[in-house]
């Protein structure tokens, strides 16, 4: 008995394959054996694209919310920021210990 390798496609296949069934240049079977897939799953891949196509321009448009913790320089800003505070607040309280 011989075992059959399960073929894992990329999602730029997938994509392409879909796109080709969209266009309905060629039936399901003809597009299937083209590019070496069942003709039903080029149909799942069909239905699937048309259900989430709309999910591509569902997004919002403008520049992307930066994360604060990413730039260096805004990490450093801080760090002097707070080390000036933290000097200022020793020098204010005065000295908090002293020798017996």
């Amino acid at each position: 008995m011989s075992e059959k390798k399960r073929n894992k496609f990329t999602a730029q296949f997938k994509a392409k394959v879909a796109l080709e069934a969209i266009r309905s240049d060629k039936t399901l079977s003809e597009i299937g054996s083209e590019f070496g897939v069942h003709p039903s799953q080029v149909g799942l891949w069909k239905r699937e694209l048309l259900e989430n196509a709309t999910g591509i321009f569902d997004t919002k448009r403008g520049p992307k919310p930066v994360d604060p913790s990413s730039d260096p320089e805004k990490l450093y800003t801080e760090i002097g920021r707070l080390k000036v505070q933290l000097d200022w607040l020793k020098k204010k309280s005065g000295p908090t210990c002293e020798a017996a």
